[in-house]
């Protein structure tokens, strides 16, 4: 049992009688409200899955002073308190907080927070909308208000849905065995007799889709060299569910099948300008992700060096386009249950590694993120960073069975050649440190890519030989400048400009050299004598010894 998102545990000691930090644990209830709800477990140490041996609760009363405090300290939390007992017979107490899917809870002195993996965050002003939309959408699934009677389906495409789901790898066998009613019930698709606005969407019938607040529609339109129109595709006439859509986009255009031929010897390989992979993930994104209850069409807009996939609303909460490689919050999550169960989208979280993977594995540029006031905008370029990048990412693919994080992280390098740990756990949105490592992996290993430096100087490169054993050309920088060849420059420098700082020196020399590099040189140079320093911190000024005044 490990803290997570849903699961937060804390010692017996936690209950001091009089002196009890109620207003922790009501923080903690909001929390786990305005998220995904959760358990806390009062009686169960950091890091142990049992309470202490012989463990009891004294107080038999003590839920009902938990309910009561919880009660008087916030607004809109609903919690179930009780004594359990273990597998060990100890005791301990188990509050369930249910999750809130109409309104914000928030502490009776106007504080609002919510769950973010294992820690709990306040939720700033500015972004009290955006939470209020994620209840908007989440409500919206599970609306019966049009009162479409439960037999009132579409029987084809009723009957594709659960032939789909029978045949799923996804898909249970407890599920598969279930009814056709129960299959539907199980999916949120009807409820008490009728259909959902999810069971519309999927199965409905076309007037009854129509009548939705707002069913999905898409425009396709190519531009030309002068970005105007000269080809669109409309999808708006309801007669597709959201599956149809998908089929349609991806079947019926066709700049997604044009590709550039590249040669290795003998051999010749085409590669798409536009990953079909990719398309997909991005059309599912925008039909999964959007916000259904806000008026908005899905755009494709293709233009001669990109394509651009415009999604009505703007990104869940939590989720910004620095961090989306890292971080997925599903808003419509029975509908996503839905793709991911149909095998139509990556489970959850992996969608952008998907992305990330199969541009960067062919050598293409990562994707930019774009958020609008109204709208999420994903541009993917057509063009490649070049042929050599493209020739070692296959070879390497070819040769080495690297996974999903290791191919990010090797594209990325093979496109900028070297980047510091900072620069690349910037890219990636991780930790310089544990999290860094996970998405190197064994690149290290395998004597793909090289590390030099120490600390916040670290670097990592492509390995030379990869670029020998397939011709690569590399760019001519200072990024990847030798210790010894630095000093020198250093040397050079200061002989010019005797009495500089750190800034002076930095700018001559080359701003693409790391300015942890530089630093870590120039204590270096002063340890072993060639340079004295003057001064302190920013204004420390450096001299050869040799021209010390």
């Amino acid at each position: 049992m490990i803290e997570n998102k849903n699961i937060e545990k804390k010692s017996l000691r936690f209950i001091k009688e009089k002196n009890t930090e109620w207003a922790e644990l009501a923080k903690d209830c909001v929390c786990f409200a305005n998220s995904h709800g959760g358990y806390i477990y009062i009686g169960i140490e950091d890091g142990e899955n049992k309470p202490p041996e012989n463990q009891k609760i004294i107080d038999k009363d003590l839920p009902d002073k938990i309910q009561q405090n919880i009660n008087n300290r916030t607004i809109n939390v609903s919690i179930l308190v009780n004594i359990e007992k273990s597998s060990n017979n100890s005791e301990y107490i188990k509050i369930q907080v249910i999750r809130n899917i109409q309104t914000i809870a928030s502490t009776t002195d106007g504080r609002y927070y919510i769950r973010d993996y294992d820690v709990c965050k306040p939720i700033p002003p500015d972004e009290m909308a955006r939470l209020a939309s994620e209840r908007n959408s989440y409500i919206w699934e599970l609306q019966t208000t049009k009162k479409i009677p439960s037999t009132n389906y579409d029987f084809i495409k009723k009957n594709t849905f659960i032939s789909e789901i029978k045949k799923s790898q996804r898909v249970s066998r407890f599920v598969k065995e279930m009814n056709d009613n129960e299959i539907l019930e199980h999916y949120f698709f009807q409820d008490n007799g009728y259909l959902t606005n999810l069971g519309i969407l999927w199965i409905g019938n076309r007037n009854d889709r129509a009548s939705l607040l707002y069913p999905p529609s898409v425009q396709i339109i190519r531009y030309d060299e002068d970005e105007e129109k000269v080809w669109k595709m409309l999808i708006d006439d309801n007669y597709s569910n959201p599956k149809e859509i998908l089929e349609k986009i991806l079947n019926e255009v066709p700049e997604w099948q044009e590709s550039v031929e590249v040669s290795e010897g003998i051999f010749r390989k085409n590669i798409p300008f536009f990953p079909i992979e990719v398309i997909r993930e991005l059309v599912v994104n925008a039909l999964v992700h959007r916000t259904y209850p806000t008026r908005g069409d899905i755009f494709i807009n293709i233009y001669p060096n990109r394509t651009e996939i415009h999604s009505p609303g703007i990104l869940p909460y939590g989720v910004t386009p620095q961090n989306i490689l890292s971080k997925t919050i599903r808003r419509n999550e029975h509908l996503s249950k839905v793709f991911y169960d149909l095998g139509l989208m990556e489970k959850e979280g992996s969608g952008y590694d998907l992305i990330y993977a199969k541009l960067l594995g062919i050598g293409k540029p990562i994707p930019i993120v774009k958020e609008t006031d109204d709208r999420v905008i994903v541009s993917i370029k057509k063009q490649f960073v070049s042929k050599e990048i493209v020739k070692l990412m296959d070879k390497v693919s070819n040769e080495f069975n690297l996974k999903q994080k290791e191919i990010i992280s090797l594209g990325l390098l093979a496109q900028h050649q070297s980047l510091s740990a900072v620069e690349i756990s910037s890219i990636l949105n991780q930790d310089e440190n544990d999290g860094l490592r996970n998405w190197l992996g064994r690149l290290i290993h395998y004597e793909l890519i090289i590390k030099s430096g120490k600390g916040k100087g670290m670097q990592y490169s492509l390995n030379p030989e990869l670029f020998r054993k397939i011709n690569l050309k590399g760019k001519t920088n200072l990024k990847n400048i030798e210790d010894y060849r630095l000093e020198e420059l250093i040397s050079k420098d200061l002989s010019a400009y005797p009495e500089s700082g750190f800034s002076e020196i930095h700018n001559r020399i080359g701003l693409e050299i790391n300015q942890y590099k530089v630093k870590r040189m120039l204590k270096s140079m002063v340890e072993k004598g060639i340079l004295v320093s003057k001064g302190n911190r920013r204004g420390m000024k450096y001299f050869l010894k040799q021209d010390t005044p």
